[in-house]
């Protein structure tokens, strides 16, 4: 019987121009600064494909042909393409395993059971702590009134305090 290994992820969740991409680029450059491998996922939630390269690149022409998976490598650099009606968030966490990432950022996939970091803009967004599970910390735009809570709150520029605590938290021990 195979042991699944602990997996370092930590997500970034919040509704359209929160700044969650802002948020996921910060705990990058912490996680490198840490000298962690870091990798990332970010989700597309529009329901709409992907727009392809720009131009007619060989890869694009294999992907056009009917191609399942296609792949570009040079320069110490791979890129992935893989056509696939539909993909499971552990369905791609098992495709990073097999790079080993030391941390992964995950922006979105909001019904996920890993450990969340949650961006609110304001009370229009509080709704967004309800409906969420394994909520580590809420990071705020402004001054909010959330009531008891089992988790911190804070503000911005508190937050970038915190990231190495925010990445800790989710490495083993």
């Amino acid at each position: 019987m195979a042991v699944e290994r602990h997996r370092p992820i930590l997500q970034v969740v919040g509704f359209q121009n929160s700044g969650k991409t802002t948020l996921a680029e910060k705990l990058i450059k912490t996680g490198i600064e840490l000298g962690l491998d870091v990798a990332t996922i970010k989700h597309h939630g529009h329901n709409t494909p992907q727009k392809p390269e720009a131009g007619l690149k060989d890869s694009e022409r294999h992907r056009q042909a009917g191609a399942a998976i296609t792949a570009v490598e040079g320069g110490g650099s791979l890129q992935l393409h893989i056509q696939k009606q539909s993909w499971s968030l552990d369905g791609i966490l098992a495709l990073y395993e097999q790079f080993s990432p030391d941390l992964i950022v995950v922006e979105g996939y909001k019904k996920a059971p890993y450990p969340k970091l949650v961006l609110l803009r304001g009370e229009e967004d509080l709704e967004l702590v309800q409906e969420l599970t394994n909520v580590q910390a809420v990071i705020t735009w402004q001054r909010l009134q959330l009531g008891p809570k089992p988790y911190p709150v804070f503000s911005l520029e508190e937050a970038d305090r915190q990231l190495a605590s925010f990445i800790h938290f989710v490495l083993p021990t």
